[in-house]
């Protein structure tokens, strides 16, 4: 098993920065790839963002050049900092990991992101 924490969600203003962190715990040696998923009311969650423990990152084209995934190792997190933060980037943010060799995977409880224009 692995827990996964969000922190950070908040109310921000359009165009301002604002950075989303994840703390795991459980069995984080077996953890592959972490990231972070979004979703709107009533839509199905969308992946954001997510790297693998070597360090390779996938973004959601609508992200990309804006947002940017990060993941320390040592300290078994992974942080999200978004940059020129848009009112269709108001979501749930939910953050996720998957474990070898089942590639089973784990979500945090989500944390809001409003923002505002």
């Amino acid at each position: 098993q692995v827990q996964l924490v969000e922190s950070g969600g908040g109310l921000v203003q359009a165009g301002k920065s604002h950075t989303l962190s994840c703390a795991s715990s459980g069995m984080v040696s077996r953890i592959d790839v972490m990231g972070w998923y979004r979703q709107y009311p009533g839509k199905e969650r969308e992946s954001v963002a997510t790297i693998t423990r070597t360090g390779d990152t996938k973004y959601r084209a609508s992200v990309d050049g804006r947002f940017l995934i990060s993941r320390d190792n040592s300290k078994n997190t992974v942080s999200l900092e978004m940059t020129n933060l848009q009112p269709e980037d108001t979501a749930r943010y939910f953050c996720y990991a998957d474990i070898l060799p089942s590639f089973r995977g784990f979500w945090g409880q989500g944390t809001q992101v409003t923002v505002t224009s």
